[in-house]
């Protein structure tokens, strides 16, 4: 019973999200404010990782945009997250997988994972 985790319980907002992990394609709609308008922009690729755990917990997704890789990291419990999408389930053996920053062309792609 740590004092801190009970706090980080409280104030960690119960969010309905998906299951993903390391490997899955996924589409990120998430919030844009320009001026006093607000739209929403989505962020589509595969994710490199999910770190952290409760309030603090982030996930990196990885695009490649006109043959230029972009990287971005989402907090979990973000506000601005409007929601979260699986594309694809992708097989892969590690929870981390940043060897994908040297792979181009064929060799960076992820096998999807087969549905029993």
């Amino acid at each position: 019973m740590d004092l801190t985790s009970e706090i980080a319980k409280e104030l960690t907002p119960s969010s309905e999200l998906p299951n993903f992990k390391a490997g899955d394609s996924i589409t990120v709609f998430y919030k844009i404010k320009e001026g006093d308008k607000e739209r929403i922009q989505f962020f589509k690729g595969d994710v490199l990782q999910r770190r952290g755990s409760g309030a603090t917990e982030t996930f990196t997704i990885r695009k490649i945009s006109n043959g230029i890789a972009v990287e971005r990291i989402f907090p979990i419990n973000s506000p601005s997250i409007d929601k979260i999408e699986v594309n694809k389930k992708g097989k892969v053996r590690r929870a981390r997988i940043f060897y994908l920053r040297d792979l181009t062309g064929k060799k960076a792609r992820i096998k999807e994972l087969k549905k029993k």
